[in-house]
C-alpha cells in the first residue's frame, strides 16, 4: 500500500523534530553559563588520567582503524598519550618538546620552535582539560542534547587549518569535563577519541611523562 503525499510529509516533519531534539544550538545565556562551568573545572584540574579508545576514519578504508590506551595530564603542560593496542606507541608533550616512542624507536621534535606545532600542542592540552575557548583562535559554536554539550571549533589560523578543519569537543553536561574529542582534517578524514574511566587529581609523578 502506497503512502499518500501528506503522510510522507508528516513523517519527514516528525523525523526532523527528533533530529532537532537530539542536538540544539545553545543560546547566549546558556553558552556563558557553560563556559564559566568548564573554566572553573579546568582551574581545579591538577592531574587527569583516562583510558581511551581512538577511531581513525579514512575515506579509502571500509572500516575505521581502532586503537586504545591511556592518557595522562599534569598541569601546566605535561601530557602523555600511550597506545597499547594493537601496537605500542607513545607521545609525550613536555617542556616545549614532542617525544615519540614507536615501539622502541624514539624521536624528539621541538614544538616551541614551530608556530604550528606550538598551536597543536596547546590545542591538544586544551582539549583534554577543556580550557580552549579562545575566540581569537577559533570560531566556536555550542550545541546541547539531554546529557551532553558539543562545542565545534573552527581554527582561524590558515596554517593550522591545513591540518585541522574542525575540532569537536563533547562534554558531560553535569561535570563539564571532556568525554570525546573529534578532529576533522581538511581531507574529511577524522580522528575520534572516546575518554573513559576518568580519574581527577590523583598523584602522578613527573617520571610518568618519560618515554
Amino acid at each position: 500500500m502506497k503512502l499518500n503525499r501528506s503522510i510522507i510529509l508528516f513523517l519527514i516533519w516528525c523525523t526532523s523534530l527528533q533530529i532537532g531534539a537530539q542536538e540544539q544550538k545553545m543560546d547566549e545565556t546558556e553558552t556563558v553559563v557553560f563556559k564559566k562551568a568548564v573554566n572553573e573545572v579546568a582551574k581545579k584540574i591538577k592531574t587527569l588520567s583516562n583510558d581511551f579508545t581512538q577511531f581513525k576514519h579514512l575515506d579509502f578504508l571500509s572500516k575505521d582503524i581502532e586503537t586504545s590506551g591511556k592518557m595522562l595530564f599534569k598541569e601546566p603542560n605535561l601530557l602523555l598519550w600511550q597506545y597499547v593496542k594493537p601496537y605500542k606507541y607513545s607521545i609525550v608533550f613536555k617542556n616545549g618538546k614532542i617525544n615519540i616512542n614507536d615501539d622502541g624507536k624514539k624521536n624528539t621534535m621541538d614544538a616551541s620552535g614551530s608556530k604550528i606545532f606550538a598551536k597543536i600542542n596547546k590545542l591538544i592540552i586544551g582539549s583534554v582539560s577543556g580550557d580552549m575557548f579562545d575566540d581569537k583562535e577559533f570560531a566556536i559554536t555550542y550545541f546541547k542534547n539531554k546529557t551532553q554539550i558539543i562545542t565545534k571549533l573552527i581554527p582561524k589560523d590558515a596554517a593550522l587549518k591545513k591540518y585541522i578543519k574542525q575540532i569537536e569537543l563533547t562534554f558531560d553536561k553535569e561535570e563539564a569535563t571532556v568525554l570525546q574529542i573529534k578532529l576533522l582534517e581538511s581531507s574529511n578524514d577524522f580522528t575520534k577519541i572516546l575518554l573513559k574511566n576518568k580519574v581527577l587529581n590523583a598523584k602522578i609523578e613527573d617520571a610518568a611523562f618519560t618515554n
